[in-house]
């Protein structure tokens, strides 16, 4: 628990905004926004999913 809401929460937020993220970088290059370069979104993507697999994990442990 972390401030009164279980830790699983905090981190499915986390993921959620790693996933935004990747998505964000993707929609701004398509636009010709070239500020974070299209390298970063496949970083991005591989944490993103390293993340929901962690997260999904802890959920599923939580149970047993």
């Amino acid at each position: 628990m972390i401030f009164g809401k279980p830790a699983i929460m905090y981190g499915g937020i986390v993921t959620l905004l790693s996933f935004l993220f990747t998505a964000s970088i993707s929609v701004m290059n398509k636009k010709g926004i070239n500020k974070i370069p299209m390298q970063w979104h496949f970083r991005m993507a591989k944490i993103s999913i390293v993340l929901g697999i962690i997260h999904g994990a802890f959920g599923i442990l939580a149970y047993f």
